[in-house]
């Protein structure tokens, strides 16, 4: 390990140190966190990299700093350290190169990595606040509704691996909004995911922390009706004036302002406005900053000053979650097996999630029933658009076996080789969770096993999906074999 540090340069430690990350944590979270990231010098086994944002190397100590500090000691050995250069570029100049250097001193120490120095340089000059010269008759700022649903907060938001990042970085905008570098948020993803909950639960926590700062949350397409009928009525200067009053304003569904030239222009001067003035911008999308077509540049160069942050489709564990918190919630009395058939089969919307709850309690309230697994089919073949063929434990057996490429008698057998009683665990954790089976009837057909065997089958692998981050990986494509 000694002579590593001869060996490799700058560039090609970060290199071998990104492979090591990048095997430890999601891949949206790599993306996001470490690839803005430049090495600059390697320097008596000291690393300087170069981050974005003062919020990078926060958000990097608090979360990371152990297995960056594990993946320094891998590449270069003992005695590895570790130091930071932060440079906010101003978005419309492109080389920072030129801005003089201001030493903030040491970092606060860390048992893993000592000696840590971050080096700051801003390129953007310290903006005088703004004052608003403009008064609209009848408008007082605290006056101003700021259209949010009470039920949208951050404790009734789920969190799983495919939302994290953007329910983070929106609690962080929500405790300091308008001064970390997530300005914009630009909240993406297909419709039903949680972006407009997130978005509402900004706005919900930045009122409850400061009840003096104005709130707007509205759709795009309100907006854009709101400017034109501003335009009609002559009074375009007062809707655009209004805006620039806002603290914390939430956009939902950006996507909708393409094609609409005179909408686009009024917003690009707004968002100037707002962010030039320390204001916070949230906006959200179906897609994300770069797939956006009918905008104009000018404004899709600001949405990503930011951070895009992507929600995805949950995976089994957080639609159970999601399902079981608003079971708690509304006192709903189901059976697990028909919570499990239920988030089996509705896979890409949580929206849709919890609407198949809500039909099945209105159906129970109504007919005066209990919730029957007929009744929780009927519901879900109604609900999603196209509905899907049961899995059976044999074709769950079958793919099993193709992803660890082993024979199927394998794993009817009584061997205890490690990698057979995985894939034998696996198979019974996905029977479990996507088939209609009772653990008998798993067993049995794996093996002639009994129940005990498959619950604690099902254990194991929870347990190792939590603490494995490759076996989760191994898991989640697994589930798509299982699901083609």
């Amino acid at each position: 390990m000694e002579g590593i540090e001869t060996k490799l340069d700058h560039k090609q430690v970060w290199s071998e140190c990104l492979n090591y990350i990048q095997a430890a944590i999601p891949k949206n979270d790599f993306r996001t966190w470490f690839e803005p990231i430049v090495p600059l010098k390697l320097e008596n086994k000291v690393l300087t990299i170069q981050v974005p944002t003062y919020y990078f190397y926060e958000f990097i100590e608090e979360q990371y700093i152990k297995l960056v500090s594990r993946a320094l000691r891998e590449v270069i050995g003992a005695g590895a350290k570790l130091e930071y250069s932060v440079v906010m570029d101003q978005p419309t100049s492109p080389s920072p190169a030129a801005v003089p250097r201001i030493n903030y001193g040491p970092a606060p120490s860390h048992p893993d990595l000592r000696n840590r120095v971050v080096d700051k340089k801003y390129s953007r000059e310290e903006q005088p606040k703004i004052r608003n010269p403009f008064v609209i008759p009848g408008v007082k700022k605290l006056d101003i509704d700021p259209q949010l649903n009470s039920e949208y907060t951050f404790e009734n938001f789920v969190e799983g691996d495919c939302n994290r990042l953007a329910r983070s970085a929106s609690e962080a905008v929500a405790k300091n909004p308008g001064k970390t570098a997530f300005n914009p948020l630009f909240l993406y993803g297909n419709s039903g995911l949680g972006k407009t909950h997130l978005g509402q639960a900004i706005g919900i926590e930045v009122k409850k922390r400061y009840p003096e700062k104005t709130v707007l949350y509205v759709s795009a397409n309100k907006f854009t009706t709101q400017y034109t009928d501003s335009v009609a009525h002559n009074s375009a200067n007062d809707f655009m004036h209004f805006y620039q009053m806002i603290d914390v304003l939430i956009i939902d569904d950006i996507q909708e302002l393409a094609g609409k030239e005179g909408t686009q222009n009024t917003f690009f001067h707004i968002f100037n406005h707002l962010h030039q003035s320390g204001k916070q911008l949230v906006l959200t999308s179906d897609k994300p900053p770069v797939a956006l077509k009918g905008m104009k540049e000018r404004l899709l160069s600001r949405f990503k000053w930011g951070l895009p942050a992507d929600l995805q489709a949950p995976d089994f564990d957080t639609r159970l979650e999601i399902l079981w918190n608003k079971i708690r919630k509304d006192g709903i009395q189901i059976s697990e097996d028909i919570v499990h058939y239920i988030a089996s089969h509705i896979t890409d919307n949580v929206r849709e999630l919890e609407g198949a709850l809500i039909s099945l309690l209105a159906m129970s309230t109504l007919n005066k029933t209990e919730i029957t697994f007929d009744v929780a089919k009927s519901v879900v073949d109604r609900l999603v658009s196209k509905p899907q063929k049961d899995i059976t434990v044999e074709q769950i057996l079958d793919k099993v076996c193709d992803y660890y490429g082993i024979k199927p008698e394998l794993l009817q057998s009584r061997s205890r080789k490690r990698e057979i009683v995985q894939a034998r665990q696996v198979a019974m954790y996905f029977s479990k969770n996507f088939t209609n089976s009772s653990l008998s009837s798993i067993g049995a057909l794996i093996g002639g096993r009994d129940h005990a065997t498959v619950l604690h089958a099902c254990k194991a692998v929870k347990n190792l999906k939590e603490t494995n981050t490759e076996f989760k990986h191994q898991l989640k494509e697994i589930e798509n074999l299982i699901r083609k």
